[in-house]
């Protein structure tokens, strides 16, 4: 396999290379090459470095920490846009509350690690949760009762389209369940920033299952904000792969949203269906793991590609697989768990190289 070649920037703040692997730059830990992988330092030389005169007319994806995305071809056409600006500050601070402001490039649970160390409550649910602070708004990341949407102030983002930096207030970034307008139009913007208001008094969410009982594993410890996010820790690492141990993405998959009526059909055929209420009282949330589970498929290997033994809602890469083997296997499980239940699944990660 050839080396990449260095380029510098046009300018101070970013670089290029040529022909780069992205294999240790995702999760999933595919083998695929970009034509180019443009690393940005400085947030301010995006435009420059997306304006550079060997990417001009050629298409870009913007990267993060890579445990979001799988490459179904071996080759990414174009540029990879990289941000490695890591940046947090405090805009404002009161009794109450604090503005945070995360730079794209920092990584997700040391944000959640520095926001406890400074006494703010909020994102603890969310510790361990991979990737970057830029790629969080994209997903509207959520977990364990929690989601980011709850916090977010505003996302920056260099518009593409506009070309220039604007502010998003949240009521303007769409966010839905895992979605948001980043996620509908990633070939317009490139999230920069994120600002959240935590709080210093909020009180922890206990509410989902589970967390309650690690606490008193844990001695009976008070729910604090840091004690909930190591019960949150310690129940991420029982249910779900480490990426540094064995490649994947976490959850591969969304839990399905259904119409009531054959949710409750469900119910009354498969005893035991976790369901969940949501805001719209003509739909329910349905456990995407328990169906793939009950399909058979937990612990699947075929190759080096197959679903976790540890949680049926993760697909893993035992060393060698091509992202297009593991694309078939997501797709034989999505398969399978329509044609027994009724219910497409439909993934979480960015598909880049072929649809799903």
């Amino acid at each position: 396999m050839a080396a990449s070649s260095s380029y510098p920037g046009a300018g101070a703040g970013y670089s290029l290379l040529r022909d780069a692997s992205l294999r240790e730059r995702n999760t999933l830990r595919v083998d695929a090459r970009a034509d180019w992988l443009v690393l940005v330092r400085e947030a301010a030389a995006l435009p420059t470095a997306l304006t550079d005169a060997r990417l001009r007319d050629l298409p870009v994806l913007v990267l993060g920490e890579g445990s979001n995305v799988l490459f179904a071809a071996e080759r990414v056409a174009g540029a990879v846009v990289q941000l490695t600006c890591n940046r947090v500050q405090r805009l404002e601070d009161d009794a109450d509350a604090v503005l945070v402001r995360a730079e794209a490039g920092h990584g997700w649970d040391a944000l959640v690690d520095w926001s406890l160390g400074q006494g703010l409550a909020g994102l603890e649910n969310l510790a361990l949760i991979p990737g970057q602070a830029g790629a969080a708004p994209i997903q509207n990341i959520g977990a364990y009762g929690a989601e980011l949407a709850e916090f977010v102030e505003c996302v920056e983002t260099y518009d593409r389209t506009l070309g220039c930096v604007v502010r998003l207030a949240a009521e303007r970034c769409g966010f839905a369940y895992r979605d948001s307008v980043f996620k509908h139009e990633p070939e317009r913007h490139v999230v920069t920033a994120v600002e959240l208001r935590l709080s210093r008094r909020r009180e922890p969410s206990l509410a989902y299952a589970g967390l309650k009982e690690e606490l008193a594993v844990m001695g009976g410890v008070p729910a604090t904000p840091p004690n909930v996010a190591e019960a949150v820790r310690r129940l991420r690492r029982r249910k779900l792969p480490d990426p540094a141990r064995i490649g994947n993405a976490g959850s591969f998959f969304k839990n399905p949203v259904v119409p009531a009526g054959l949710a409750a059909a469900l119910t009354e055929r498969l005893p035991g269906l976790p369901v969940f209420a949501v805001p719209d009282p003509a739909v329910r949330k349905l456990s995407a793991a328990w169906l793939i589970e009950l399909a058979g498929w937990r612990g699947f290997r075929e190759g080096d590609a197959g679903v976790s033994a540890q949680h049926a809602l993760v697909l893993v890469n035992h060393g060698g697989a091509t992202g297009a083997q593991l694309l078939a296997v997501a797709r034989r499980v999505a398969d399978s768990v329509a044609s027994q239940f009724g219910v497409r699944l439909e993934p979480e990660p960015r598909i880049v190289g072929a649809l799903f």
